[in-house]
């Protein structure tokens, strides 16, 4: 027992300190999509060339991932379990609209560089999971906009909705994830070829990249370990810890 006890310490990390080395993870993804694309890949341009097609990956990163990621983690700080809602409502809805608007620019990114090479669309796995992933991620956000933000919404609809709400926020999380990896995955195999070494060779690019995915699978694994972790979840408001909590934080 003594034990298991020591164990279960040693796993207890303290939030605040978790979202810190996150948020660390997060820019250094953002930060090595960004390297990659200008380094590798010739940099960025709107002349639709290859150059355009770079901000693709770092948009979906940043957006779908990364940002999305710090959205559904708004409602685990502690200052959100007493005091009114409300802000904190429009933070995450406001992170989760950042994170829509970066992402709709980066499908804008991919589409124009096809559409200007003569590349056909929507033909790949990559294509229809982020595609996908995109489309769930719009009706999550309407969805959530319409049930907690609008006044109208009558609370039975709120509570019906929000394991739903919770349930896709990770799925979305996931998804996004798995789409970034195909991608990924899927921009060497087609640029690591003629005039450059083969991807089958592993050069730096592809050691550089696969790092890049592997970085970004865990901090997605992270994120939605910590929504699961019961520890951290706002208590509901009509319950004995919700009311622990208020009174421990003089609420």
């Amino acid at each position: 027992h003594r034990c298991d006890h020591s164990s279960t310490a040693m796993l207890d990390v303290p939030f605040l300190p978790f979202c810190g080395f996150l948020g660390m993870l997060g820019l250094l993804c953002v930060a090595m999509v960004g390297t990659w694309c200008q380094h590798w890949r010739g940099g960025f341009s709107l002349d639709g060339s290859s150059r355009t097609f770079n901000w693709h990956p770092v948009l979906m990163v940043t957006g779908l991932v990364v940002l999305y990621g710090a959205a559904a983690l708004v409602y685990r700080i502690p200052n959100t379990w007493s005091g009114p809602k409300l802000p904190w409502k429009v933070l995450h809805g406001t992170l989760a609209l950042g994170a829509f608007v970066l992402t709709v620019l980066g499908l804008a990114a991919v589409f124009c560089f096809h559409n200007s090479q003569g590349t056909p669309n929507m033909y790949s796995l990559h294509s229809w999971m982020g595609l996908a992933t995109v489309l769930l991620f719009s009706c999550q956000w309407a969805a959530g906009f319409g049930a907690f933000l609008l006044p109208w919404a009558p609370t039975w609809l709120r509570a019906l909705y929000k394991p739903i709400h919770v349930f896709f926020g990770s799925t979305i999380l996931m998804l996004s994830v798995a789409s970034c990896l195909s991608g990924i995955n899927e921009k060497l195999f087609f640029s690591l070829k003629n005039k450059t070494m083969e991807y089958k060779l592993l050069p730096a690019e592809a050691v550089f990249a696969n790092t890049l995915g592997l970085l970004i699978l865990i901090f997605g694994v992270l994120v939605v370990a910590a929504l699961a972790r019961p520890s951290w979840k706002r208590p509901d408001s009509d319950s004995l810890d919700s009311r622990q909590v208020r009174d421990a934080l003089g609420g």
